[in-house]
């Protein structure tokens, strides 16, 4: 696949979000967004995101009503390391393997989008009780297939989150994730797109179902191990974004030191990725996602980094991540586990040690570029602190620029 490919495409823009009975208790209060250093922003739900705002609509004429549109409702998830399991599937559905389903956006849904779009996923909890990586993403397809092979098609990672240490025969059996991705709506309204390719909104939830065989009441001899929904949202509080050029460049590749090919060079957390604009552009930004993951003492998971990025040599975005605390998402983890213990931690016993918090998302990161001219552009994340302690961890990263 060739990712570095400029996808040309018009400009309408949209906000995707889904909803379910439950609401997050932190929606709003910093829960789900995140704090960067330096420029950029974030757009989980509670960040901000790049992009003109305002109103939707124009004139005496209403704007319409906001839709709230099911992707994938309950889908069932198997062990991630198995075979491909051969159970039933909702019509419509696709199982690429048993961490990976996926599913046409038809043109009744697509019509259905307005100028702002969140993102929203619940997790139901079955025989896993760790916490797992999962992520939501959007690939085009080529028109009227009826499959396809994920990496054989150009695709772009729109949410990444990490489920909670849940115990199915305890309350909640559910937790909900939610990001702002009014981004997409250009990519998803484009006729020219539409014209060569379909949509498919891909959900991945990896579990591992072992220690629940053993660990959780009705789990013995079980492969089943999370229930997955996917749902948007959309209305037209904010004017559509513009934007016209798409370039994928990179979807959970391996970033880490000691892997030939995973950074620039074994040794260094530095990457390097060269993409050309096919013309010059008014604005432009980058969409990048990465977590830090590495479970061994030491481990790259439990120890806040400096995370560099640098556009054509200039600095452009510098964060940490992590939250001020992990203590919102306690009421998910209804397993017992070390990273929640028994009682409450302060702030500055979560910022030592804690990269994410399981139950909550990653951030998808915006960094605004601007100006830009037709050409060759180098794109650079470094993490000079990293140690990746016995060759293990690793920090997924996927990126994609889009341009006016």
């Amino acid at each position: 696949m060739n990712l570095r490919r400029a996808i040309p495409y018009f400009c309408l823009s949209a906000l995707l979000a889904a909803c379910t009975n439950e609401q997050r208790a932190d929606v709003g209060t910093g829960g789900g967004g995140g704090t960067s250093e330096g420029t950029g922003s974030t757009s989980a739900v509670t960040g901000t995101s790049a992009g003109s705002g305002g109103s939707g609509g124009s004139g005496d004429v209403p704007p319409p009503e906001p839709e709230e549109v099911p992707v994938l409702e309950n889908i069932a998830f198997y062990d991630g390391y198995a075979a491909t399991v051969d159970e039933p599937i909702p019509d419509g559905v696709i199982r690429h393997n048993n961490s990976l389903v996926a599913t046409r956006l038809t043109d009744e849904l697509l019509a259905k989008i307005q100028t702002t779009l969140n993102v929203r996923v619940v997790v139901g909890a079955l025989c896993d009780n760790y916490d797992r990586l999962g992520s939501v993403n959007l690939a085009l397809v080529p028109k009227g297939a009826q499959t396809y092979v994920p990496g054989e098609v150009d695709r772009i990672e729109v949410a990444r989150f990490v489920t909670p240490f849940m115990d199915m025969n305890k309350q909640p059996t559910s937790v909900p994730y939610e990001w702002e991705a009014s981004n997409l709506v250009p990519i998803l309204r484009d006729p020219d797109l539409l014209a060569e390719h379909d949509f498919w909104f891909e959900l991945s939830i990896f579990g591992v179902p072992y220690a629940a065989n053993d660990e959780v009441a009705g789990c013995a001899g079980r492969n089943d191990t999370q229930l997955g929904s996917l749902l948007l949202y959309t209305d037209s509080t904010q004017e559509a974004q513009d934007f016209s050029v798409l370039l994928p460049l990179a979807i959970g590749e391996e970033f880490n030191n000691y892997a030939v090919g995973a950074s620039d060079a074994v040794g260094t957390t530095r990457k390097t990725v060269s993409f050309e604009l096919p013309a010059d552009t008014q604005n432009a930004q980058l969409v990048l996602i990465t977590s830090n993951h590495g479970a061994n003492q030491g481990g790259e998971e439990y120890i806040r980094r400096e995370h560099y990025v640098y556009v054509d040599g200039e600095l452009a975005l510098q964060y940490k991540p992590g939250r001020t605390s992990c203590e919102p998402f306690r009421r998910y983890n209804t397993q017992s586990n070390g990273i929640y213990g028994l009682s409450p931690r302060s702030d500055e016993e979560w910022q030592s040690f804690s990269n994410w918090c399981p139950g909550d998302v990653i951030d998808t990161r915006i960094v605004p570029w601007g100006a830009a001219s037709a050409g060759m552009h180098e794109f650079v994340i470094d993490v000079p602190d990293a140690t990746f302690v016995d060759g293990q961890g690793n920090f997924p990263f996927s990126l994609y620029v889009q341009a006016q």
